[in-house]
């Protein structure tokens, strides 16, 4: 017989322990979404779910979410994004200015501060500076005169920051006088004053005069020395390393930049030995092989006659930047190396780096060197073709010199119609050359419409 056990159930819980409801989504969690962000699409998708949950009024939230657009570049949705916030404040205003100028769209910086201004918002220390550089980025000194004086009426001209972005704006501009005039009403100069001021009359060809001043700091840093060892690189490059040299003694240490800039000297000198010594000198001072020295590296030993050492750098560095890859790619071409210059633009591809026209200059020379016109005539369609750059002249003067070497004549004349309406001195004599050698009449009156610009007896 078998025995019938009894079972009673425990009565079922009120709530669920394993609820299905779904998390809750607030700022932290919007943040901490956005922090975790790889690729645009994902901060759109954040965005609609911000919407969703009713955070579009938190401005902290929003600022993180306008600097992640900016460093995508994605400036059009940045703009949507912040003309849906109710009453920005003046911080997310000045952020927006920001974002617009160091992703080239100064004129939107200049518009939207405009607006800011018309619908109320009062600017602070930090909007003028964005300002000025958005005027120094758009080069209308003549709206920055304007923001100066507003800076005047709004009491915001003693700060300092805002008086070394306007000597910094007025520099740029080659108005001498004027950067001049807001350093010497300075009451209180930092020493980023004064390096403003040096880099300023550097970059004006004011170089005696910039030393004066660099003379008479009270203390000087590596950005000061810097600044004016690489204003004596084209002119003087031995005066460079002299102030390299007293740099040291005074037991400032040099900064990446400050071995680029003595890199270009050893360039001008055309000194391999030296340029060997500032190698070692930042091996053994414990300098990495960072994108800006390395491409100064490879510059250097290329044109200083050692191809193989300017290889050896390309191939230890880590991270390359476009310059890299195209400073390698035009020495290997003016070296006679066009297979391997040629070879270096599929591994460049290869590596999902984006070329520019600088890249197919190099390029050009390289099937110039080695006299490839079928190579050089693919690359040129090419790069209209798959990149869309459009041919600028040191484009057209190569293809120009390869079609003389063949006698190509119908696609010299050809090439002529695409010149520019002010072709440059190298395209000139370029054609000189085939109207020379062949007697092109179309060619000939195009070189009369331009005579005052080319040397024929040089040609």
């Amino acid at each position: 017989m078998v025995a019938c056990l009894s079972y009673t159930p425990d009565p079922l819980p009120r709530t669920n322990p394993f609820p299905c409801s779904r998390l809750q989504f607030g700022s932290q969690e919007a943040l901490l979404s956005l922090n975790k962000c790889t690729n645009f699409k994902h901060i759109k998708q954040i965005y609609a779910k911000i919407i969703r949950h009713g955070l579009s009024h938190d401005q902290l939230l929003i600022r993180k979410l306008l600097r992640l657009c900016s460093s995508y570049g994605k400036m059009d949705f940045a703009t949507l994004v912040f003309h849906q916030i109710q009453g920005p404040l003046t911080f997310t205003w000045n952020l927006m200015i920001r974002y617009y100028t160091i992703n080239g769209c100064s004129q939107q910086a200049l518009l939207l501060f405009n607006l800011m201004l018309s619908q109320g918002f009062p600017p602070d220390k930090f909007t003028f500076p964005f300002v000025i550089k958005a005027c120094g980025a758009a080069s209308t000194i003549d709206l920055g005169k304007v923001v100066h004086g507003l800076a005047i009426k709004t009491g915001f001209i003693g700060d300092m920051f805002v008086l070394n972005t306007l000597m910094d704006l007025y520099f740029k501009c080659r108005k001498v006088d004027c950067g001049c005039k807001v350093f010497e009403k300075m009451r209180v100069r930092s020493v980023v004053s004064w390096t403003t001021k040096i880099s300023g009359l550097v970059s004006c060809g004011e170089l005696d005069v910039a030393r004066g001043v660099f003379e008479q700091m009270p203390t000087k840093n590596v950005v000061s020395w810097t600044a004016l060892i690489n204003g004596y690189v084209r002119n003087q490059p031995e005066e460079a390393f002299e102030l390299f040299w007293r740099m040291n003694i005074d037991n400032v240490r040099p900064n990446e930049f400050t071995l680029v800039s003595l890199l270009k000297a050893c360039t001008e000198m055309e000194s391999l030995n030296l340029g060997r010594w500032v190698h070692d000198f930042a091996h053994k001072n414990g300098f990495k092989l960072g994108v800006f020295l390395g491409t100064a590296l490879i510059d250097m030993y290329s044109k200083c006659g050692s191809l193989e050492d300017a290889r050896r750098v390309f191939d230890k560095m880590q991270l390359k930047s476009l310059a890299t890859w195209n400073s390698m790619i035009t020495s290997l071409g003016v070296h006679g190396c066009g297979e391997e210059a040629i070879s270096l633009f599929v591994e460049m591809e290869r590596a999902n780096v984006q070329p520019d026209a600088i890249t197919f200059v190099g390029l050009l020379c390289a099937c110039v060197q080695t006299n490839n016109l079928e190579e050089g005539q693919r690359l040129f369609k090419y790069m209209g073709e798959h990149y869309g750059i459009t041919p600028i002249p040191e484009h057209l003067t190569c293809m120009i010199e390869l079609y003389n070497r063949a006698g190509m004549l119908d696609e010299v004349c050809i090439l002529e119609n695409a010149m520019p309406s002010e072709p440059n001195d190298y395209i000139l004599s370029a054609l000189l050359r085939a109207s020379k050698v062949y007697g092109l009449v179309n060619m000939e009156k195009f070189l009369y419409r331009h005579s005052g610009k080319v040397d024929s007896s040089a040609v």
